[in-house]
């Protein structure tokens, strides 16, 4: 990707933009590569760094969704199913198939959950990733030899998709910078600019590290913010219009690999109270989640409460021989959903649609609402296809289905140290920056094995501008470890200084601000 600067040259020489994106979330990344690959001018702002909030927060699965099957929407799920084939074929750097297994305390489980995973099987077509299949408790037993076998009466294995969220929403980033959008973080839209007929043709954006302002002319405004939708329709004068944006905060505890102890995945159709759990590998850790709990005042660090940490612990530890406490857990993080209800439904979100939304204002002010990250593409697809209508543009059909995302590469077998898999064809780009001088493979914690060229890398390449960049989205060691992510940001803010140009003031108040936002990582 050019550098930030580059970007920022690029929007002050174009008069004016087909398609202007507010948000660089999932939805806005994948809009602006779709829209780019049309061969429209497009520019994505993003008032923090791309993923910051929700998409980079999620359970960090591709799938079609079992539940939703068991709700009966099927076209949503063969929806997904398809996406998730896609994604497998343009980003197979990113994508894991990963076999998940319900266990079955039940005698009649086994062949219940049978049934629904071979129809979701079914429903993949062409893009399965392989069989589900019924298994005897022994078996079931020796795959995941962590977990309780009293009354245990069988298992049903299934495969789904697994992925990293803030490294593909970088990716989309860069694959649409690729195809010649402007693409900037840290570009608040503070206001939106209308001509004489009240019909949006612009906004203006605030470069929040040089404190300037920029009036941007664009011919579409697409109002991607996710959970914080409502603010960008208020700038444009929203009224009534029959729905409402539900946030809905999910929760995900991280532990050691060893609760575990298995390369397989455990889902647990039904808990207490009637959620979906998932016990999943990840970047040599367990993640565990989620839960579904309404939340009416979105923000960008959403905290888990102390009944939803306590609801994951009690869980876990019904399926699992070792149970995990609050001292075991490494990292905590929320994210939230941007749920779409009718107008006075705010409460029963795990009754509300995850189906996605795309509504265009009087002004012409394009919002797409709801969706989540398996369906992005096609969300994109559907979005800019109705901002061409908007804005009547002349451009190609849709380029995405069959579209290779930035770092694209099949083969990610053996790559050392194991982490470095997400960087796909920018592992050699990295390799090269680590072999210019000895401190540039410098570990930065003895626990793990982050090094100094990576935090180059992503100063240079993925347009990473603060200590929270790094350690949270271009590595993921704040979700998984926040102390160890703590006792590595000096250091970081270190490297980064020089990289930025900045002075030892500087660091020291990246590590100060760092450390406060780690610390809501952590459970006291």
């Amino acid at each position: 990707m050019q550098t930030r600067a580059d970007h920022i040259s690029q929007l002050t020489s174009i008069q004016q933009f087909d398609i202007i994106i507010i948000g660089g979330g999932a939805s806005g990344l994948g809009a602006a590569v779709d829209a780019a690959s049309r061969g429209l001018k497009t520019v994505l702002f993003e008032g923090s760094d791309f993923a910051k909030g929700t998409s980079s927060r999620s359970t960090k699965l591709v799938h079609g969704g079992v539940r939703y099957l068991a709700q009966g929407n099927v076209k949503l799920v063969k929806e997904a199913l398809k996406e998730r084939g896609l994604l497998a074929q343009n980003a197979a750097h990113l994508f894991n198939n990963q076999t998940f297994i319900i266990p079955n305390y039940k005698w009649w489980q086994g062949y219940y959950y049978s049934f629904g995973l071979k129809v979701y099987e079914f429903l993949s077509g062409k893009l399965s990733l392989g069989k589900s299949r019924l298994l005897g408790k022994t078996k079931v037993a020796e795959l995941l030899p962590s977990l309780i076998k009293k009354n245990l009466s069988s298992g049903v294995s299934y495969r789904d998709g697994q992925f990293d969220d803030a490294r593909l929403a970088l990716n989309l980033a860069q694959t649409a910078a690729l195809k010649g959008a402007v693409i900037l973080n840290y570009f608040k839209v503070t206001g939106l600019l209308h001509d004489d007929n009240n019909s949006l043709n612009g906004v203006i954006a605030h470069d929040l590290e040089t404190e300037n302002t920029f009036h941007v002319n664009g011919k579409v405004i697409i109002n991607a913010t996710g959970v914080f939708a409502n603010k960008i329709l208020k700038m444009d004068g929203r009224k009534k219009d029959g729905f409402k944006i539900v946030p809905s905060q999910g929760i995900h505890l991280v532990l050691e690999a060893s609760f575990l102890d298995s390369d397989k995945a455990i889902m647990i159709p039904k808990t207490s109270d009637g959620r979906v759990l998932f016990v999943i590998p990840w970047h040599n850790k367990v993640v565990v989640g989620t839960t579904d709990t309404p939340n009416i005042k979105p923000n960008y660090e959403p905290k888990a409460l102390d009944a939803e940490i306590e609801f994951v612990l009690q869980t876990a530890s019904d399926y699992l021989t070792k149970k995990p406490t609050r001292k075991d857990v490494l990292s905590v993080f929320a994210g939230l959903r941007p749920l779409v209800a009718p107008e006075g439904n705010k409460q029963n979100t795990k009754e509300i649609s995850r189906g996605h939304k795309i509504i265009v204002s009087d002004s012409g002010l394009v919002s797409i609402v709801g969706g989540k990250w398996t369906t992005y593409r096609f969300m994109a697809e559907q979005l800019i296809d109705q901002a061409i209508i908007t804005g009547a543009l002349k451009c190609n059909t849709c380029q995405t289905e069959n579209l290779s995302i930035h770092g694209n590469v099949d083969n990610i077998l053996n790559i050392k140290p194991a982490h470095r898999y997400v960087y796909g064809s920018d592992l050699k780009a990295l390799e090269s920056i680590e072999s210019q001088h000895q401190n540039h493979a410098k570990i930065l914690h003895p626990n793990y094995e982050y090094t100094t060229s990576e935090i180059i890398f992503g100063v240079r390449h993925e347009m990473a501008r603060t200590v929270e960049d790094i350690l949270a989205r271009r590595n993921r060691l704040l979700f998984l470890d926040a102390k160890a992510a703590i006792e590595a940001a000096p250091l970081v803010a270190k490297i980064m200084a020089k990289e930025l140009e900045k002075d030892d003031a500087w660091a020291v108040e990246q590590t100060k601000t760092f450390v406060e936002l780690a610390k809501g990582y952590l459970i006291n």
